[in-house]
């Protein structure tokens, strides 16, 4: 996202710190820890040809079986590992997070705002025990996820267990974003920015497993919270990726996010389709912005 570029080159150089995985931490957790289903291995047709030029053109991808937690990473998951390891967020050491504000109708820079302070100053993450945590960078994701014994999921992983088993659909549970009036994501009703009617029953974040799982399970890989994903971005990747087990390119400037958020709506990134694929600095955390782990199965 170009804001979050603009608003870190006010800042002084290095502060933006990526030492997170340093940390050194031995978690309590193992691969296939309850929270995670197995995600049978399969071929499925990734992108689209019908999408933004960087969603394309859709290709053959074929996966190995893997683990995926069944929803979004929690605040209070994420205070576990805070307290057990001592970890600080980018957020927290830089004293700001970016915060898309209604009321301006855009994004800023929030002040005080972190995952333990989602709404800034004076809100707190212990009132919302079980909902996604965010304002955290791709640095302070993967931490969690290697004290976890885990690693975040690849980008064709990701769209893989968010397809939920259905192809050629637009998305995971067909073709109409609100089959017969039901709304089966958390995403923005009306017209963005200017008023989130909130038909789904949130204006915002929602609580992990408020709507309906996908055909393998999993809750909220559309909707609620971007989420990060391990790969680098490169605009022109499904040109040049291998078939088999794909994992980005080999380096970049921005970390890939996936899924869509609350902020997706029909007149604005549409982040709720199947083949839709953001990209941020991975030193920065939004709050609109959380994650889920994966791993390998054990042999």
């Amino acid at each position: 996202m170009q804001w979050v570029t603009r608003l870190r080159r006010t800042l002084p150089a290095g502060l933006a710190i990526s030492a997170a995985l340093a940390c050194g931490c031995v978690g309590p957790a193992a691969p296939g820890a309850p929270g995670m289903l197995l995600v049978p291995g399969g071929e499925f047709t990734m992108g689209a040809n019908d999408g933004l030029p960087y969603e394309g053109p859709a290709h053959t991808v074929a996966l190995d079986d893997f683990l995926l937690d069944r929803h979004e990473v929690t605040n209070a998951q994420y205070a576990e590992f805070a307290d057990a390891t001592g970890h600080v967020t980018e957020s927290e050491r830089l004293g700001w997070s970016g915060v898309f504000d209604p009321r301006r109708g855009g994004w800023t820079r929030g002040d005080g705002a972190d995952w333990r302070h989602p709404s800034g100053p004076g809100s707190s993450h212990r009132d919302m025990d079980d909902y996604p945590v965010v304002h955290v960078s791709w640095f302070d994701a993967a931490a969690y996820c290697e004290w976890r014994g885990a690693r975040l999921p690849t980008e064709a992983e990701f769209e893989y267990a968010a397809r939920g088993g259905v192809a050629d659909a637009r998305y995971a549970w067909g073709d109409q974003l609100t089959p017969g009036g039901a709304h089966q994501a958390n995403l923005w009703q009306g017209e963005f920015p200017v008023r989130d009617g909130g038909q789904d029953g949130f204006s915002g974040l929602a609580p992990v497993g408020t709507f309906p799982p996908n055909g393998f399970g999993f809750l909220d890989l559309t909707g609620n919270v971007w989420e990060w994903v391990q790969d680098w971005y490169a605009a022109d990747y499904f040109l040049y990726s291998p078939r088999k087990n794909p994992k980005g390119p080999a380096g970049g400037t921005q970390k890939v996010h996936r899924g869509g958020s609350w902020l997706c709506s029909e007149n604005y990134c549409r982040g709720y389709r199947l083949e839709a694929r953001m990209m941020t600095p991975p030193d920065s955390g939004l709050n609109n912005l959380g994650f889920r782990c994966a791993a390998d199965p054990r042999s």
